[in-house]
C-alpha cells in the first residue's frame, strides 16, 4: 500500500507531505483548488510522460517520491530483484525528477532507472481509475489475468503458456533442421570434434588453481629451501640465534626478579613468545623436510600447463572458461543429433502441440465459464450505478493456432446504454462512466484484485442522491480489503470514507498554491454542509451533514 507522498514544486503546489492511512480515503475541495493534482503527481511518479509545464513557475525542478509497502507483493520483490532495484526492509521508493527544461529522471529504491521501469513497477502499486491514462484495466494482458484471476486459473494460464513455449521450440528445432540440413550437419560434425578434443583434455576448474599453485612451487623450490633454511638458522642454529638471545634474557630477568617482583609481567610476556619462537622452528624445519628440487614434476606442469593454454587460445577463451565451454558444446551436439533425426523430432513436437492442445482447450472451457458468472457480476452492479440497462461481457475471441496464452483473446465490452452494442472498454468515452465501469469490476473482483492501492476519479460524474450513496458504499466496501483514495464532490460518497482529506488553494507572496489538510470530526461537518450547497450553511446543513458522517458510522 501507498505509505506516502511527498510533492515538491508540482504545478501550484510548493511542498505537500502525506501520510496514507488503509481503508478508504475521501478528498474533496472546491473546484478549481487543485483536487486532481494529486493523481497528477502520483501518475508522474508511476512513469507517465512528464513535461516542463509541471514545474511550479519560478522553480527549478518538480520532484514527487512516493513510498509503498510491498512485503505482501512477492512477484515486485522478485521483479526488483532480478533488475538490481532491491530494497531489503520490505518497501519500495518512486521518484521522479523533472526540471524546467523537461528533462526528466527516475530513480527506485535510490537507483536511477528507466521510466518503463517505474511503469512496471507502478503496475503491481496503484491502479488510478478515471480519465487518466494510468489504467490497467485497459491493457490486453491485465484483462486476461483479470478474468483468469477470477475464475482461479492462473496456474492453469501458466501451464498453458510453458506448454505453448516447449512446443514452439520443438518446432523451431524441427524447421531448422530441415531448411538447414547442410549447414547444421557441418556444425555436428565440428562438435563432436571439439568434445573429443576437449574431452581428451581432462581438465577441471579445480585441476587449474591445483596446478597453478604447484607450479609456482616448483619453479621457486630452490628460494623457497634458501629461505626455510636461513629462517631456521635465525630462529635456533646460529650462536646468537633469536631463541637462544630470548632464553638468555629470561633467564637474567628471573634471576633480578628475587630483587624486584614487577618485572614478572614481563617474564610472563616473554617465556609464551620462546614457546612460540622454538614451534616456529620445528615447523619450518618439517617444511624443509618436504621441499625438494624436482626438475621431472617441473617439466610435467610445464607441459601440463601449455597443453591448456593452447586449448584456451585455440577456443579464444580462458583457461577457467574450458570445462564450461566443454558442457556447452556437449549440449548444443546433443540437440544436433536430435535435429539430425527429423522423424524423432517431428514426433516431440505433435508430443508437446498434443499437451499444449489439451491444456488450452480445458483453460478455454473454464474461462467461457468464468466469464459468463464475471459479465453478469459486473452488469448487475452497473445497474445500481447510474447506468440502467448497461450490459458488462468479456468477449473471448478465438485464436485458431493458439498462442502462449491460450485459444483466446479476453476483451472486457460495455454497453454503456440500453440499446447500444458493447465496445472495448478502452472506448468508452465517458471518464465518469469508464471509473464507474472500474469500480464494479473491482467490486466483483474483490477477492482477487492484486493491486493493493487503487484511485477513482470523477467516480461521480452524473448522479446523485441514492446512487451517490450506494457508489459511497462500494467505495467503502472495497476500502476494506484495499487501500482506496477517492476524488468526489458528493456529499453522499464524501461522508462514507475513513479518512476525508480537503484541497483548498491559498495565496502566499502573490502566488497561488494548493493546500491539503486531515480534517477531524467538527472540520468534516464543515465540509460535508459545505458541498451539501447553499449560499450560506446553516444549523439545518449542519444537521444534516452531522447525520450522513453518522450513518455512515462517523
Amino acid at each position: 500500500m501507498l505509505l506516502n507522498l511527498s510533492v515538491k514544486d508540482f504545478v501550484i503546489v510548493d511542498r505537500i507531505e502525506l501520510e496514507f492511512a488503509s481503508g478508504f480515503t475521501v478528498l474533496t475541495g472546491e473546484t478549481g483548488a487543485g483536487k486532481s493534482i494529486l493523481i497528477d503527481a502520483l501518475a508522474l511518479v508511476l512513469g507517465d510522460r512528464g513535461e516542463a509545464s509541471v514545474v511550479r513557475a519560478g522553480c527549478e525542478r518538480a520532484e514527487i517520491a512516493a513510498q509503498f509497502d510491498i512485503a505482501q507483493l512477492k512477484p515486485l520483490q522478485t521483479w526488483l530483484a532480478e533488475n538490481d532495484l532491491a530494497n531489503d526492509d520490505g518497501e519500495c521508493l518512486l521518484r521522479r525528477v523533472v526540471d524546467s527544461t523537461g528533462r526528466s529522471r527516475a530513480f527506485i529504491n535510490g537507483h536511477a532507472s528507466t521510466l518503463q521501469q517505474l511503469r512496471e513497477a507502478g503496475e503491481w502499486l496503484v491502479d488510478i481509475h478515471g480519465q487518466h491514462a494510468h489504467q490497467s484495466l485497459l491493457r490486453s494482458a491485465a484483462q486476461r489475468a483479470l478474468l483468469d484471476g477470477y475464475g482461479g486459473l492462473t496456474d492453469a494460464a501458466r501451464q498453458v503458456a510453458e506448454a505453448y513455449r516447449a512446443w514452439q521450440e520443438l518446432k523451431h528445432q524441427r524447421e531448422a533442421g530441415e531448411s538447414n540440413a547442410l549447414a547444421l550437419a557441418q556444425e555436428r560434425e565440428d562438435m563432436v570434434w571439439r568434445v573429443q578434443d576437449l574431452d581428451a583434455l581432462q581438465f577441471t576448474a579445480e585441476e587449474w588453481q591445483a596446478l597453478l599453485a604447484e607450479h609456482a612451487r616448483l619453479s621457486n623450490a630452490a628460494s623457497l629451501i634458501d629461505g626455510a633454511r636461513y629462517g631456521v638458522e635465525t630462529l635456533s642454529e646460529n650462536d646468537a640465534s633469536l631463541i637462544a638471545q630470548l632464553s638468555s634474557l629470561i633467564v637474567k630477568l628471573n634471576q633480578l626478579r628475587e630483587y624486584d617482583s614487577g618485572l614478572k609481567e614481563t617474564i610472563d610476556l616473554l617465556e609464551p613468545a620462546e614457546i612460540q619462537l622454538q614451534e616456529a622452528a620445528h615447523s619450518l624445519n618439517h617444511y624443509l623436510l618436504k621441499l625438494d628440487l624436482d626438475p621431472e614434476r617441473l617439466n610435467d606442469c610445464e607441459q601440463r600447463l601449455n597443453a591448456i593454454h593452447s586449448a584456451a587460445r585455440k577456443y579464444r577463451v580462458s583457461p577457467e572458461q574450458l570445462p564450461e565451454l566443454l558442457e556447452t558444446a556437449k549440449a548444443r551436439l546433443a540437440a544436433l543429433i536430435e535435429t539430425a533425426d527429423p522423424e524423432a523430432l517431428a514426433r516431440k513436437e505433435q508430443e508437446a502441440q498434443t499437451q499444449f492442445d489439451g491444456l488450452a482447450k480445458k483453460l478455454s472451457a473454464s474461462r467461457k465459464q468464468a466469464a459468463k458468472k464475471l459479465s453478469q457480476k459486473v452488469s448487475a452492479t452497473l445497474q445500481q450505478l447510474a447506468m440502467a440497462g448497461g450490459v458488462f461481457e468479456v468477449g473471448l475471441s478465438p485464436v485458431e493456432e493458439g498462442a502462449s496464452f491460450g485459444y483466446e483473446n479476453v476483451e472486457l465490452l460495455v454497453a454503456a446504454h440500453p440499446g447500444t452494442p458493447p465496445k472495448p472498454l478502452a472506448k468508452v468515452a465517458s471518464g465518469g462512466e469508464l471509473s464507474r465501469i472500474s469500480l464494479a469490476i473491482q467490486v466483483a473482483t474483490i477477492d482477487v484484485a492484486a493491486v493493493p492501492t487503487l484511485i477513482f476519479d470523477e467516480v461521480d460524474v452524473g448522479i446523485g442522491g441514492g446512487v451517490a450513496e450506494i457508489v459511497g458504499g462500494l467505495l467503502k466496501d472495497l476500502g476494506a480489503q484495499h487501500q482506496v483514495l477517492c476524488i468526489t464532490h458528493l456529499p453522499q460518497v464524501a461522508a462514507q470514507g475513513h479518512q476525508h482529506w480537503r484541497v483548498a488553494k491559498e495565496s502566499k507572496n502573490g502566488a497561488t498554491l494548493s493546500r491539503i489538510e486531515t480534517l477531524d470530526k467538527k472540520a468534516r461537518i464543515e465540509e460535508i454542509a459545505r458541498m451539501l450547497g447553499g449560499v450560506e450553511i446553516t444549523a439545518k446543513t449542519r444537521a444534516h451533514a452531522a447525520e450522513m458522517l453518522g450513518v455512515s458510522g462517523k
